[in-house]
């Protein structure tokens, strides 16, 4: 007989006995747990949980939470079920950089990144050709040199794509335009943003080349969710690439989009296979 695998992911205030009533609660059910990992956090007494289990071909996802949301209830848990068959629906948002778009679509194409693409928006036409090339639809709403009232007329049309589409998850592949704090506090836990690690250490234009006139030997990149306070959200991933005197401002930008490519991939996945949870202004990240 098949299976259907399922996981949950929780966090709720710590006390004892929280594993012991989750597993039994997924054996009353059927479950066979495949994967456990959890974390309790001393400085804010809270506890977190990611579990992945399997149950009968019978088993639901809706039954599965129905049955789980009493003890939720008692816990005073955050907590989410899903079937791990379930893809995570990603728009990718751009302007005119398309490192990390291109290295997204690839990931996909190929199977190495577990999402699906249902649309891409750009304030730029640059990529219409190659979203074209991967059949994804390509919604260019422009932003150049708009009024506040534009500005606001694009986001409702984002989103509409958001809606029409089902999204889960907005990435924010190199788009560089600021989402309004309403947008922000709607997509809360459900944007990641990428920028380079120099922040706020060399803002502005050329970041590559002021760090090079400074003379650093780390560049990098962050992965974080967006809020209202740019480039400030909670940090899912970070990675770090050495340098040296003898690299150029060309060298460092080459070496600086691979790093954000990496590092904004390792994001998406986590966060689609259900491996973050929100800790205030940090996550917990079950790799």
């Amino acid at each position: 007989m098949t299976s259907s695998r399922f996981i949950l992911k929780l966090s709720c205030p710590d006390q004892a006995g929280i594993v012991h009533a989750v597993t039994g609660l997924l054996l009353e059910q059927g479950g066979n747990i495949l994967t456990s990992a959890q974390h309790g956090d001393a400085d804010h007494q809270r506890f977190f949980m990611r579990i992945e289990f399997e149950c009968g071909s019978g088993a639901s996802v809706e039954a599965l939470r129905a049955a789980f949301e009493p003890l939720a209830t008692r816990l005073q848990m955050d907590w989410t079920l899903v079937s791990s068959q379930a893809k995570t629906r990603v728009l990718l948002m751009v302007s005119k950089l398309g490192h990390c778009l291109n290295d997204l679509l690839f990931r996909v194409q190929t199977g190495h990144l577990p999402i699906e693409i249902p649309a891409i928006v750009s304030n730029h036409r640059d990529f219409y050709q190659l979203a074209a090339s991967h059949n994804i639809p390509f919604h260019h709403f422009p932003l150049l040199n708009s009024t506040e009232e534009q500005k606001q007329a694009q986001e409702r049309k984002i989103r509409e794509v958001i809606a029409d589409n089902q999204i889960d998850l907005v990435v924010l592949a190199r788009y560089m335009q600021i989402l309004s704090p309403d947008l922000c506090r709607d997509l809360s836990g459900r944007a990641i943003n990428i920028h380079h690690s120099f922040l706020p250490s060399f803002k502005g234009a050329k970041p590559y080349h002021q760090a090079h006139e400074r003379g650093v030997k780390l560049i990098g990149a962050t992965a974080h969710y967006v809020t209202s306070d740019l480039d400030e959200g909670p940090i899912i991933e970070q990675e770090v690439a050495r340098i040296d005197h003898g690299l150029t401002p060309e060298h460092l930008v080459a070496i600086g989009r691979d790093v954000e490519c990496v590092t904004l991939a390792r994001a998406i996945q986590w966060h689609a296979e259900h491996r973050v949870l929100m800790n205030g202004r940090r996550t917990v990240v079950f790799r």
